[in-house]
């Protein structure tokens, strides 16, 4: 099979069904997608049109974006960072 990619029941809802249509997406995402639209576009593979409205499209979409990921790996990296530093400072003042 040859296929650009794979769509499971909720992505081909979503296409049908506008209620249905909001979708989550990593924090990350908006600035991946504008990157491979770009490369798209400098690689001749859409034209200017498609590219201005896969913008529009993306824009007019409003993802629900995800940000717990961050905010955790933020709090659990803080807290890492607290306790690595006090190990060293309880280490140099042991010596």
């Amino acid at each position: 099979m040859s296929a650009g990619f794979i769509a499971d029941s909720s992505v081909a809802i979503a296409w049908v069904v506008f209620s249905q249509s909001r979708f989550a997406v990593p924090v990350l995402w908006m600035f991946e997608v504008a990157n491979a639209l770009l490369a798209l576009r400098r690689r001749q593979r859409i034209q200017r049109d498609e590219y201005n409205q896969a913008l529009i499209d993306l824009g007019d979409s409003r993802p629900l974006v995800d940000n717990e990921g961050p905010v955790r790996a933020l709090d659990a990296i803080s807290k890492l960072a607290e306790s690595t530093s006090y190990l060293y400072t309880m280490r140099c003042t042991w010596s």
